[in-house]
């Protein structure tokens, strides 16, 4: 942080006498206070009547808003073009409502998923396969990195990859013998600053994505974070591009009553809106897109800030120094995903992006900051304890995985995965 007033000064010295959580907690109440009344408003009855945590739902609601516009907005700002997909890893125990924070604020988008499957069935009920209609899809959440790259070809603006546990995907990318774990980390590198995928194979369909637009959102429990960081995810750059959540709040009081029919369709409204936009561009232009402008405050303070990340990344000395070089691109694509949030009610995304804007994506980055410190110091810098093979047989049963993917995860022989199988599913339900 540079200090540019006297205010700086004064929450720079509050700060030193703050843990990264308090700080993040204080940060994480400000960026929501920020928030259109439609999100602000789901956010907080959610925590009061629900006990979702803010930090696990505001993250939830960056993604689905983050999916719903793709590649039909676009920014460009000190030379560079950018695109609003990020990619988000909520972090805590069994237990902490990671889920249900997930799947409520992506819940309008799986409706319009089960909607275009119907749409998809009934018209191609009758075809023939030559004369099959391609399906629209927004989200994947079981599926190999074929069908995923395929899918993101027929569906070119964005493909959410959505999945409840992110354990399996990460550990495959770490297990050097998986050809499927490598190319999913090239397909999220790539996919990160947008760049072309091609496809050629000598016995099937050759195909190319000519800018990509992939987004993730997943959860992962406390004791196998230490596995992101392993085998070339670290040192290929991928753990950089991920913007953690940490558990950070915490509501202890049940409530009988549920989130207001008037805030939940609310903030349904507004995301569908950017969604109905974002398609409107998309079938009217096919791959154009609406480049929004900064007015000139907002260019100046966006330069400040990648020169203030400069600064700070030539003198840090642990791993945030690489994490804050991919900061200077999220920056771009916080500036726009913000500028498409605080723009849906009225869906007024030719506006230009203004300086508060700016400050508003700001704040949520160096949230997000905060956080992979938070990371580092609880489970990084200390020394890693890897997963038990009974701990990754509980998360498979859990998430329906099969022994096969256990085998190919661990590396351990059939018959031993077999037997603490048989053991765990033997044992009385918790």
């Amino acid at each position: 942080m540079e200090i540019n007033s006297l205010s700086d000064i004064d929450n720079k010295i509050a700060n030193a006498f703050k843990t990264n959580k308090e700080i993040a907690i204080n940060q994480l109440e400000e960026i929501i206070s920020k928030m259109p009344v439609e999100i602000k408003s789901l956010i907080n009855e959610a925590f009061t009547l629900k006990r979702i945590p803010k930090e696990y739902l505001l993250s939830s609601i960056l993604f689905a808003f983050s999916n719903a516009g793709g590649l039909a907005f676009s920014i460009k700002a000190m030379g560079y073009v950018n695109y609003a997909n990020l990619y988000f890893a909520i972090i805590g125990s069994r237990g902490d409502s990671k889920s249900p924070a997930m799947d409520l604020a992506t819940l309008p988008l799986v409706k319009y998923d089960n909607e275009k499957y119907k749409e998809f069935k009934r018209n191609n009920a009758d075809l023939e396969e030559i004369e099959k209609i391609d399906r629209k899809q927004l989200f994947l959440q079981d599926a190999t990195i074929e069908s995923a790259i395929y899918t993101h070809y027929k569906n070119k603006y964005s493909v959410g990859i959505f999945v409840d546990e992110l354990y399996f995907i990460i550990e495959k990318m770490a297990n050097k013998n998986s050809t499927e774990g490598t190319a999913w980390r090239t397909f999220f590198l790539q996919g990160n600053t947008n760049k072309h995928i091609d496809i050629s194979r000598k016995t099937t369909e050759s195909f190319r994505i000519e800018k990509s637009y992939p987004t993730l959102l997943g959860s992962i429990q406390h004791q196998f974070v230490p596995k992101l960081f392993a085998d070339g995810n670290l040192e290929s750059g991928l753990i950089d591009r991920i913007l953690f959540t940490n558990k950070l709040t915490m509501n202890d009081q049940l409530s009988r009553n549920d989130i207001s029919t008037e805030v939940y369709e609310n903030y349904s409204k507004s995301l569908i809106n950017l969604l109905n936009y974002r398609t409107e561009i998309e079938n009217t232009f096919e791959m154009d897109d609406l480049q929004i402008a900064l007015d000139l405050k907002a260019n100046k303070r966006l330069f400040d800030y990648s020169q203030e990340l400069i600064n700070r990344q030539n003198k840090a000395t642990d791993l945030s120094k690489e994490y804050i070089s991919k900061m200077m691109i999220n920056i771009h694509k916080l500036s726009l995903l913000t500028h498409l949030i605080l723009n849906s009610e009225k869906q007024d995304y030719q506006s230009k992006i203004s300086i508060d804007t700016i400050e508003i994506a700001i704040l949520i980055l160096e949230f997000y900051y905060i956080n992979f410190k938070i990371v580092l110091d609880e489970n990084i810098t200390q020394k890693e304890k890897l997963p038990t093979a009974e701990e990754i047989i509980r998360l498979a049963i859990k998430n329906n995985a099969s022994q096969k993917d256990v085998i190919a995860i661990t590396g351990i022989n059939k018959s031993t995965i077999s037997r603490k199988w048989n053991n765990e599913l033997m044992k009385p339900a918790t």
